[in-house]
């Protein structure tokens, strides 16, 4: 009974953070359709966080009705004269004293720029989030320096302490990042080393571990590890009895074992030791001449048992960070989509909504900070979704509004009716393909 409670307990949960996180996406997206409209002319009659039974509605001065609809999956904003799925409609049925106010009747700018600012709107939104998130944890100083410790295993010594600069290990100099980045990667697989540090202006020599110990910084979702319920801050100390020292190590077993199920012996802050079992899955990874298959349990790691130390970071600076990120999740999302069209990769890494929900509660469940990032993921790839040039979604509006600006007409409403309703097809079965690959593929 208490199994099953603890199920529908966590059920709740995922679903109340992805209707959270769903709620805010849509809401930014759906403003960035209306404030434009508005600016731009453009009258809104109802703007809608969900759809179906309206649950709470008000009507504000310029006339436009609110609400909160019963099914918080979506949303919408309806213009004037907005009466099919392509916005493009002739408008006859609007009052000619009313066709500017009216999407059909306003000029192409002014459609184009509504329709546009819905993803652009996404796109700011994870922008500022990342920003603020890079506000908010600080910038790396230049020289390597100690920050914050971390908790580490029972037996792992560690004599360094928070404003050390790190100055040698075993003998190799480190002036930099990247240097103690490969000398993490050059060093042998022992317990412990000697780190020579600046301490209160004279260089000292300290016990300290590996620089990159087994030490799990991220947990993919819906992975063999997130399955087996492993924790971003564990360690692993070994697989299968063998002793772990360096994540290296961690990655090399797992490739090795080929799918074999693994006996990971795991050291957790406030709880000791205790043991997983999990089966590595092969997977596409990304490289940067395409893609691999790699046997992966879906951690990430490298990092030390310390945070760097962090200087502030300037508003412009956060924006430009921010920025960066936002681009870059774009191109992963053209880059994946590319693949699976020519097959490079297979259709089971197009995930559904229960592979969204999942993420999003499993998010959720790390932190604040976690929950706000997949938020700005999440917005990211919607905005680049809807930009895509399907007929229903916003890339098909700019698409019909691109052809009336090269060919001097609008498409007829027959070709609009025709063109939507394949694009609603195209739509659904991608859908019905997600939430396929969400119960069956491994």
């Amino acid at each position: 009974m208490t199994g099953v409670i603890a199920e529908i307990g966590g059920l709740a949960w995922t679903v109340g953070a992805f209707i959270l996180a769903l709620s805010i996406i849509v809401t930014v997206h759906e403003y960035g359709h209306y404030i434009v409209g508005r600016w731009s002319g453009i009258r809104a009659e109802v703007f809608s966080l969900g759809f179906g039974p309206r649950l709470v509605s008000w009507r504000d001065r310029r006339g436009t009705l609110w609400q909160i609809a019963a099914i918080p999956l979506g949303g919408y904003v309806r213009f004037l004269g907005d009466s099919n799925a392509a916005s493009a409609g002739s408008g006859d049925t609007v009052d000619p004293a009313l066709a500017r106010q009216s999407l059909p009747g306003a000029p192409l700018w002014a459609r184009f720029s509504t329709v546009l600012a819905g993803p652009v709107f996404n796109f700011i939104l994870s922008i500022l989030v990342f920003a603020g998130v890079a506000l908010w944890q600080g910038m790396p100083v230049a020289t390597p320096e100690v920050g914050r410790l971390h908790p580490t295993p029972p037996g792992v010594q560690i004599g360094l302490e928070p404003g050390d600069r790190i100055a040698a290990i075993d003998g190799t100099p480190i002036a930099t990042w990247q240097d103690l980045a490969k000398a993490a990667s050059d060093l042998p697989a022992r317990p412990s080393h000697d780190w020579t540090v600046e301490r209160a202006g004279q260089n000292i020599t300290v016990p300290g571990p590996h620089p990159s110990p087994a030490l799990l910084t991220g947990i993919a979702p819906r992975s063999p590890a997130a399955s087996a319920g492993l924790r971003a801050g564990d360690v692993i100390l070994a697989i299968d009895g063998e002793p772990v020292t360096r994540f290296d190590e961690l990655r090399s077993r797992v490739e090795a074992a080929k799918g074999r199920p693994l006996l990971l012996r795991v050291w957790r802050e406030g709880e000791g030791e205790a043991d997983y079992t999990l089966a590595p899955r092969e997977q596409d990874l990304p490289t940067g001449e395409g893609y691999e298959k790699r046997w992966m349990i879906g951690v990430t790691g490298g990092g030390t048992y310390f945070d760097p130390a962090t200087r502030p970071m300037g508003a412009i600076e956060a924006l430009g960070t921010g920025a960066d990120r936002t681009w870059d999740i774009i191109a992963s999302s053209v880059s994946g989509l590319w693949a699976m069209v020519t097959g490079q990769i297979g259709s089971c890494n197009l995930g559904g909504a229960i592979s969204i929900a999942e993420s999003t509660g499993q998010a959720a469940s790390a932190g604040g900070s976690d929950f706000l990032w997949w938020i700005a993921v999440l917005s990211a790839a919607i905005g680049f979704l809807n930009l895509l040039p399907v007929p229903v979604l916003d890339g098909g509006h700019l698409m019909f509004y691109a052809y009336e600006a090269v060919a001097g007409r609008r498409p007829s409403d027959r070709a609009l009716d025709i063109l939507s309703a394949l694009g609603m097809a195209a739509v659904l079965a991608l859908m019905i393909l997600g939430l396929t690959n969400d119960l069956f593929c491994p």
